[in-house]
């Protein structure tokens, strides 16, 4: 008789053929790819036998986009139409932005309006207005080619690694970015996550670790719990605007107050920035770094940085980091004792004062023997051999990370119920119950919304949906429960279910920053190089969908209350109606956004006798001197 092979879901069919996968080190200064080869986890070098990708895009008008080492020769002679640090954008506003008015970029806020009161920024370039989306798949896209090359096939997926203090908006906006680069993803996964993947399994180390993970453009800090291949999160904690970009930023105010500069243009403020981040890590070897550069504007720069004037002014920026640090142990219920060793990772650790800093709060040398800046590209290519199904000798180990910020929803009065607290293990389901406020009360809006305040206004709007179909009963009789799910990602879907009907309303949250389906489906196909198309097809999308709803509310009107108009106004308003109708599906965003003007103006008198009927009939055999008004 003959064997019937089975593969289990997520395993390799055959199981002696090796499914390429690969782990993704998303840097906000440099990026790395890494793969697992013969049970052996290992960074891929490009043709030149270079490691690191810097994460740096230059756009042209007629080319290709430029990814790495090219796009940052053209920095500081183009600084406008190259992008850096790209990662600090990812689902951020302008005005989430650090420093923005030190940067040399058109920034744009997104013209859709969203429940934070704005969307994702874009960059103006010369090819075009771009996302920090679309800015980061060609990064994404370059590391793709190079692991495809590197092993000869086509990959199955990719881990790629986003800081634990990265909310939902930053997730989903990276998720964005591998699916425009031809990236499918096994999973997001936190930064420190997989360096104590990376540390632990390389030293088969037991105990409570720290990692310490101090990047180019944000800051996070784990306390993990190792034991016989169990990695579980205690407590995340961080800043995801703090980086080793601060410190650049600081030389360079430093360099222009000691050079007694004017004003720069934005190619020599970039250039400045360029020459103090040179000084900054040359400072990691030697005792003092010179600063020279050549202004545009005739000016020259001439300057000697020492040890001791660095550690100075970048002293509260090596303090910032120790704050979420001791929260972080008083979250875990630890204390300094309790730590076994500090893993540090990010090439910004390399500073002294940084090392001092830390080795001093944790009464302990920290651990340097793995390379910090290829620790989560390596943690991460692990978790993808894992994933990919290329389960060798001793591989089964459980991955347990934790959600960064709270989860919940608002209620009266502005307030946040929270649903799943901070530091839950995920993947995650929680459900709780809510009731109508009002008799009669047939929906009920559900606003999610992130954060560790008590207040909504004070946290971050991810979504919202309505529950409809409730039963008309008095207030506080209706059963509603409401329902969290976070996945592996850390990514949410809620819903919301009527008890006494079992009708269901769920979403899955779409962050006001990330992009819809569509977008990404239309960005695909456009191949990258037309975004102010794409932008266009929005907004006309967009302007169908309003007109839409237009017509849909005033052909409901008119079904039911079509004898409070004349024969005159009735036949204007169906000739509003025949003109959108025929104008709707056409590529004419302006024509549609005038024709719904005009029938939303010819309806404006039905609207308000539509209301002075309901107020009538509400009204209609009550004594008002029992109505409570």
């Amino acid at each position: 008789m003959a064997l019937m092979q089975i593969a289990e879901p997520g395993e390799s069919a055959a199981p002696h053929q090796h499914r390429l996968a690969v782990g993704i080190d998303l840097g906000t200064t440099n990026s790395l790819v890494a793969t697992v080869r013969s049970g052996v986890a290992s960074v891929l070098n490009d043709e030149h036998g270079r490691s690191l990708l810097p994460s740096v895009v230059h756009y042209s008008a007629h080319k290709a986009p430029e990814v790495g080492f090219d796009a940052q020769a053209k920095q500081a002679q183009d600084p406008k139409n190259t992008v850096s640090s790209v990662k600090r954008f990812m689902g951020r506003a302008r005005r989430d932005i650090a420093h923005v008015e030190s940067l040399a970029y058109d920034f744009i806020d997104s013209a859709e309006p969203v429940n934070t009161g704005g969307g994702m920024v874009k960059i103006r370039t010369v090819a075009g207005v771009k996302s920090p989306v679309e800015i980061s798949s060609e990064i994404l896209k370059s590391l793709r080619l190079r692991g495809e090359a590197s092993l000869s096939g086509e990959l199955v997926g990719a881990v790629i690694t986003v800081p634990a203090y990265f909310d939902d908006a930053q997730r989903q906006a990276t998720k964005d970015a591998a699916q425009l680069a031809g990236l499918p993803v096994l999973r997001l996964l936190n930064e420190p996550t997989a360096a104590a993947i990376a540390y632990g399994l390389d030293n088969a180390s037991e105990g409570i670790y720290a990692v310490f993970d101090l990047g180019g453009g944000t800051f996070d800090i784990s306390i993990l719990k190792l034991s016989k291949g169990v990695f579980e999160v205690l407590a995340t904690g961080g800043d995801s605007a703090l980086g080793g970009d601060d410190f650049d930023h600081r030389v360079s105010c430093w360099a222009i107050e000691q050079a007694k500069l004017k004003p720069l243009s934005a190619q020599d403020a970039t250039l400045l920035m360029a020459r103090s981040r040179e000084a900054k890590e040359h400072l990691s070897q030697h005792g003092q770094a010179p600063i020279t550069a050549k202004l545009k504007s005739g000016e020259f720069v001439d300057l000697t940085l020492t040890t001791e004037v660095f550690c100075e002014i970048t002293r509260t920026l090596v303090q910032k980091t120790l704050g979420p640090t001791k929260k972080a142990l008083r979250d875990a219920g630890l204390t300094v004792a309790d730590i076994k060793g500090v893993v540090m990772v990010g090439g910004a650790t390399r500073m002294p004062q940084v090392q001092h800093a830390v080795g001093e709060f944790f009464k302990q040398e920290p651990l340097n023997n793995l390379d910090p800046d290829k620790v989560v590209a390596l943690g991460a290519a692990i978790q993808a051999n894992l994933l990919a199904g290329n389960r060798v000798g001793d591989d089964d180990w459980l991955l347990l990370d934790v959600i960064p910020l709270s989860l919940g929803l608002e209620t009266m009065g502005g307030l946040v119920e929270k649903i799943i607290p901070r530091n839950s293990t995920i993947p995650i389901a929680k459900a709780q119950e809510f009731t109508t406020f009002k008799d009669g009360q047939t929906a009920m809006a559900v606003h999610v919304v992130q954060g560790e305040r008590e207040l909504v206004s004070d946290c971050r709007s991810l979504a919202r949906f309505e529950l409809r179909g409730i039963p008309p009963l008095v207030a506080g009789a209706a059963r509603i429960q409401v329902s969290f799910q976070v996945d592996a990602d850390g990514l949410l879907s809620v819903s919301a279910r009527e008890q006494s009907t079992g009708i269901v309303a769920s979403i899955e949250v779409k962050p006001s920053y990330g992009l819809s389906d569509n977008e990404i489906a239309a960005m695909l196909k456009a191949g990258m190089g037309h975004a102010g198309d794409d932008a266009n097809r929005r907004a006309l999308r967009e302007a169908q969908v309003d007109s839409q709803r237009l017509l849909e509310a005033v052909q409901s009107a008119l079904q039911a209350d079509a004898n409070l108009l004349s024969a005159a106004e009735r036949g204007e308003i169906d000739s509003a109606i025949g003109r959108l109708q025929a104008l709707i599906l056409s590529d004419d965003r302006r024509a549609i956004d005038d024709a719904s003007a005009k029938l939303s103006k010819c309806t404006d008198e039905f609207a308000a006798r539509r209301m002075n009927r309901s107020v009538s009939k509400a009204f209609s055999g009550q004594n008002i001197e029992k109505l409570n008004i």
